[in-house]
């Protein structure tokens, strides 16, 4: 029971000390289940394939409220993303490679370019 107590405290401490709301962590995670089960068989992503699924799922299940949303949860680059998706392995919730750093997500996108462009008419 100890066990289990001190886990939702290290979990609690976590999210009060982070920039990032509960619902990006949940975002990043189902983007990995989606990405995951769009492959043939499950392998480690790229930060680049990972931030092209987060871009791809955050349109499709937000579209043009994507944008707004990910801010409201703190998240306003691709940084953002590595910053969480770093969070998540410090944690043990998801893993990397020894090759994979915060630094891959440095080179993503623009969030106005990849999240409104597409609806503008």
């Amino acid at each position: 029971m100890r066990e289990v107590h001190s886990h939702q405290h290290a979990w609690k401490n976590f999210f009060q000390n982070t920039a990032y709301s509960v619902e990006a962590y949940e975002f990043v995670l189902d983007t990995l289940d989606f990405a995951l089960r769009k492959l043939d068989k499950p392998r480690h992503l790229t930060a680049q394939e990972l931030l092209e699924r987060l871009r791809e799922y955050a349109l499709k299940i937000y579209g043009p409220m994507a944008k707004t949303l990910l801010e409201n949860w703190g998240v306003k680059n691709c940084q953002d993303f590595g910053e969480i998706v770093f969070g998540l392995v410090q944690y043990g919730i998801i893993s990397k490679q020894d090759s994979d750093s915060k630094e891959d997500f440095k080179v993503g996108y623009d969030f106005e370019e990849a999240f409104q462009k597409p609806f503008n008419v």
